[in-house]
């Protein structure tokens, strides 16, 4: 008759901690952006040809060789 009653310990745990749980949740969260604020421009990174070429090329072998495969998402 030993055993531990393990639910009454884990109410006592969760009674415990649902006070500072229910505090953490209503903690909100702001962003303040300032006026006049904008996003940062920055230019696309551009391939030369030849490196656009070289790079399809590897991809089509490991396409066919298995390695990789197209993607399937909608």
């Amino acid at each position: 008759d030993n055993v531990p009653n393990f639910e009454a310990m884990i109410n006592a745990v969760v009674a415990n901690a649902l006070p500072n749980l229910t505090a953490a949740l209503k903690t909100q969260i702001t962003n303040d952006i300032r006026n006049g604020a904008e996003p940062i421009s920055k230019a696309p990174y551009r391939m030369a040809p030849v490196e656009l070429k070289e790079l399809k090329e590897q991809l089509q072998e490991m396409l066919e060789n298995g390695f990789i495969r197209p993607s399937v998402l909608p």
